[in-house]
């Protein structure tokens, strides 16, 4: 039995919790997994109830924080290698960065055979200002020796860890997507279109537009509604916008959006705070768009695709990655607000292109994104790892 020891840095709504929960549940018989993880931020979805609805219960690290605190960082550290110390992994998998610190350095002085850690994104631009993001570039490439492998998320993200910040080798950086239960996004799709419009009074004539994310400056709300204020001063369209999730910005945000509607009769905006069942409403939504000006892989434009949404994002991160431009959605570009209003006009305004764009999204990401995907290729590495490191040792 091959032991892993799994540390998260928050179980918060988002891609690396699903990641974390599917490689805890479904790696197989041979793998025994304890998932371990910080508790999720203010305004941010606690989401504990994915591993929990996969028959997944991780153990919370209440000190371990997604922000520096030199405090509770030490009793993190502490708290980790006396977890290591007691179940004695043969791997410890660490997502996301400040567990990806604090569980690598643990495992690097308990001495664990075999440390892998993913990238579910990173802080090295539009994050910090240049000094402290020296400072996280130097402990990133420090971690990386002690790491015997680094999962990339997408093609994308390995060029930018392995070339365009120089934080590992080439050969020590795997390229493994994520990996979801995908198959909840095409059931009862049309039902469950009816029942949203309804819910929220949006006419099938109205075009909707969801924007699904943390209200914080990364995302790019703000450049999002200068966008949308453009579209809806061309188009005779009406427009509802679906502002999902929460965070620091909310009441800036909202006081934005509201002045754009004063002067807009053909807008509408609903903020919904966080929703956990998005198989219930992206359906809804004829549209599905992301702003940021930094990412790692978008799970909102899977999750819309499978569910037959087209979408609109800037070129960030894994974003050409998880989207074929043209033919499943609309890649803009680093964020301008012109291209990006340019871009979401043309898929207000041509309904033929948004049906086509929503056939072919199931079959661009039901494969190539499915959680039995994603837990065979990181089985397989553990195994390639441990047989190289009993290998070395003998």
């Amino acid at each position: 039995m091959i032991k892993i020891l799994r540390i998260i840095n928050r179980f918060n709504l988002g891609g690396p919790t699903y990641n974390a929960t599917f490689l805890s549940a479904f790696l197989g018989d041979e793998f025994e997994t304890k998932l371990y993880g910080g508790q999720h931020e203010k305004h941010e979805g606690d989401s504990l109830f994915i591993p929990q609805q996969y028959g997944v219960e991780p153990q919370l690290i209440e000190v371990l924080e997604r922000s520096v605190n030199f405090s509770n960082d030490r009793k993190a550290l502490k708290e980790i290698r006396n977890l290591i110390r007691e179940y004695k992994p043969d791997v410890v998998h660490t997502h996301a960065s400040k567990a990806g610190a604090l569980g690598r350095y643990a495992a690097y002085k308990e001495k664990v055979p075999v440390i892998v850690h993913t990238f579910h994104g990173h802080v090295f631009h539009s994050y910090f200002g240049r000094l402290k993001t020296a400072v996280y570039k130097a402990v990133e490439r420090f971690l990386a020796k002690k790491s015997d492998a680094i999962i990339a998320i997408s093609p994308i993200q390995k060029n930018e860890l392995v070339k365009t910040y120089k934080i590992a080798t080439e050969s020590k950086v795997k390229v493994i997507p994520l990996g979801f239960d995908l198959d909840r996004f095409q059931a009862d799709r049309t039902e469950k279109r009816i029942a949203f419009r309804k819910t929220h009074e949006v006419a099938e004539n109205e075009v909707a537009i969801g924007i699904i994310g943390r209200l914080a400056p990364i995302k790019n709300h703000s450049g999002f509604i200068e966008s949308i204020q453009k579209v809806v001063a061309t188009t005779k369209k009406n427009i509802v916008v679906f502002v999902v999730g929460d965070g620091q910005l909310r009441q800036e945000i909202e006081q934005q959006a509201s002045k754009v509607v004063e002067t807009n009769q053909n807008l509408r905006f609903v903020f919904t705070s966080w929703i956990k069942d998005v198989d219930r409403i992206l359906p809804g939504f004829d549209i599905v768009a992301l702003s940021s000006l930094n990412e790692g892989t978008p799970v909102s434009l899977i999750e819309a695709q499978a569910a037959g949404v087209p979408v609109i994002s800037t070129d960030v991160g894994g974003v050409k990655d998880v989207l074929l431009d043209g033919e499943t959605g609309v890649v803009t570009g680093l964020f301008e607000v012109e291209t990006y209003a340019k871009g979401l006009l043309d898929l207000v305004e041509n309904e033929e292109k948004r049906e086509k764009m929503s056939q072919n999204g199931w079959n661009h990401v039901r494969d190539k994104f499915h959680y039995k995907r994603l837990c065979k290729d990181v089985g397989n590495l553990y195994v390639e790892l441990l047989n190289k490191k009993t290998k070395n040792d003998a």
